[in-house]
């Protein structure tokens, strides 16, 4: 059976700790590093802006992860 998905212009999602209406989502990156400075991938963390709880994370592997 297959998933359907509707897209909703209107739909504002809430965060799921405070509540809060998520307008706007907070991020923040980091370059993770090998040996001799080789970046190996960037880290996201995303979080609420109203209570700064995390959300989620996604990670980029890889030489071309910039």
């Amino acid at each position: 059976m297959p998933i359907i998905i509707n897209d909703d212009p209107d739909l504002v999602p809430r965060c799921p700790h405070c509540d809060a209406e998520l307008t706007e989502i907070s991020a923040t990156t980091t370059v993770a590093r090998g040996s001799s400075s080789f970046t190996m991938g960037k880290r996201y963390v995303y979080a609420c802006p109203s209570c700064r709880k995390v959300l989620g994370f996604t990670q980029r592997k890889g030489f071309w992860a910039g």
